[in-house]
């Protein structure tokens, strides 16, 4: 007993130098904690210094440990790997991205240590959401990031409807958290282990009944789908989406998003079937097919319901759920080209959405509503900023030659490759369906007679950078995708091996 314990620690010890964008993130977080309590007055440019320079460090972290083997970490809870490091590039770019939002927004407008402290803690728990390999790892770092995301919606005090969002995300959090840790007791007591390899090993040894099995693996799906709003997960999105500060929503409809993704490939693909980096054979139970089922009343139900929104933030929200269940398709048939499709289509949702969410960030700090109606002539108001929302609207309705389009040609393709014909179908009907109410903005734009006492829209230089960016990102992807394409299938692959746990106790 006392070598297994030397052992381990002596493998904790060996994983902090590997663990490094993790450290730096925490150690960004006690020094905006700390250096706010030393230093007074005005401290908005100094704490997004300090944010952008965390950030940036982490970034280059990430970067370097690409030339890492893929291993295990900290006696099997989290995984090195292609996979994981490329969902924490993109949650500490989305992280950048919405930190130059901040700038532009008057929602964030005060207690700047506070905010910029609690936002990487979100950003923290991407990360381990990201790498997670054990049961327990996954909850708590689901909960790492959903109670710090709790506390951003609520950051405006004084506005009410942040406050019931903020309320709303609270409860429905804790009710999915509850059902999810049924899920996993289920599946630990089936297999009596928490490491989702050793789940798989069990499980291929066919003594697990089905149906407990089946049953734990839906419970399980109550945790992930709320984090990712899937259907029937995504009541608290369009009331969080529509109270929190625009900068938070951008965030959270992005980074969150896709480390659940990520969490949930890792879920089915290694702990709920054979996965040997070729192909999945599915273990215990039909995963395809519920997943499948979740993807296509997921995506049909964000889209119809966005038809019928006033708010843009609100029909932004039904649109991500919508999006949510695009993605999921990728998970479905448990094949490689489905993890490169999810890993594409995140990182293409990443330009296309927050590009998105800038333009209604600039409009409303101008018009002082987020309205569909608000936007009446704004082609002629603001030339630029609406010719940029419509190639944001093209993507995420998946027009070519935008980077959506590409996107969704991967998605389509991984289905279509495993057989599951329908669901491309009923994917391209709904990307007809969004056609119509993604257009109704740009008709709103550019047919509707402007307010005769309304000027033109006056964007600062910064925030035309940021667009800029953010639109070269989606058309390039669109026309010249290789490079991202071939990050993505360098990427999608796991760290297969037992975790050290068994190792260790093997020895």
């Amino acid at each position: 007993m006392t070598d297994l314990i030397q052992q381990a620690i002596a493998a904790n010890l060996n994983s902090l130098n590997l663990a490094m964008p993790e450290i730096v993130l925490t150690l960004g977080i006690l020094v905006i904690v700390t250096v706010d309590l030393i230093v007074s007055g005005d401290k908005k440019s100094l704490m997004t210094g300090l944010t952008v320079v965390t950030l940036v460090a982490a970034l280059v972290s990430i970067v370097q440990l690409y030339d890492q083997p893929p291993q295990s970490l900290f006696v099997g809870m989290l995984s090195l790997d292609p996979f994981s490091l490329f969902f924490k590039l993109l949650v500490v770019v989305t992280a950048l991205v919405v930190v130059a939002f901040g700038l532009q927004s008057s929602d964030i407008d005060h207690k700047f240590a506070e905010f910029y402290a609690v936002f990487l803690c979100v950003g923290l728990g991407g990360f381990l959401m990201a790498s997670a390999t054990n049961l327990l790892m996954m909850y708590l770092a689901l909960e790492l990031v959903s109670i710090p995301s709790f506390i951003l919606v609520g950051y405006q005090k004084h506005v009410r409807r942040s406050n019931e969002a903020s309320l709303k995300y609270v409860v429905y959090g804790g009710v999915s958290s509850g059902i999810m840790l049924y899920g996993f007791s289920l599946l630990y007591g089936l297999t009596g282990t928490l490491d989702v390899h050793e789940i798989g090993a069990r499980l291929a040894s066919g003594e697990v009944p089905h149906t407990t099995l089946f049953i734990a693996a839906t419970l399980a799906m109550a945790g992930f789908g709320y984090k990712v709003a899937s259907v029937p997960f995504h009541f608290w999105c369009p009331d969080v989406y529509h109270g929190a500060p625009t900068p938070v929503t951008a965030f959270l409809s992005v980074a969150p998003k896709a480390v659940g993704f990520a969490m949930i490939a890792r879920f089915f693909y290694l702990g709920l079937s054979s996965f040997d980096g070729m192909a999945g054979e599915v273990l215990g139970g039909q995963w395809p097919e519920l997943l499948a089922v979740i993807a296509a009343a997921t995506m049909t139900l964000g889209n119809l319901t966005a038809i019928w929104q006033n708010n843009l933030k609100r029909l932004l929200a039904y649109s991500s759920i919508a999006h949510a269940g695009y993605m999921m398709m990728g998970v479905v048939m448990l094949s490689p080209a489905g993890l490169q499709a999810i890993m594409f289509y995140t990182a293409v949702y990443l330009f296309m959405n927050l590009g998105a969410f800038l333009v209604i960030i600039l409009i409303a700090e101008q018009t002082g509503s987020e309205e569909i109606s608000e936007y009446r002539g704004m082609g002629w108001r603001a030339p630029f900023l609406s010719a940029a929302m419509t190639v944001f609207l093209a993507s995420l309705t998946g027009l070519p030659p935008t980077a959506g389009f590409i996107g969704k040609v991967y998605l389509f393709a991984s289905v279509v490759e495993g057989g599951l014909w329908w669901l491309a179908v009923v994917g391209v009907l709904n990307s007809a369906v969004s056609l119509y109410y993604y257009w109704r903005i740009v008709r709103t734009m550019y047919l509707d007679d402007p307010d005769p006492d309304a000027g033109p829209v006056m964007v600062p230089t910064f925030a035309n950078a940021t667009l800029i960016v953010l639109l070269a990102g989606t058309v390039i992807f669109g026309v010249y995708f290789t490079p991202l394409a071939d990050l993505t299938a360098a990427s999608n692959s796991f760290h297969l091996p037992a975790s050290e746990v068994a190792q260790i106790l093997a020895k």
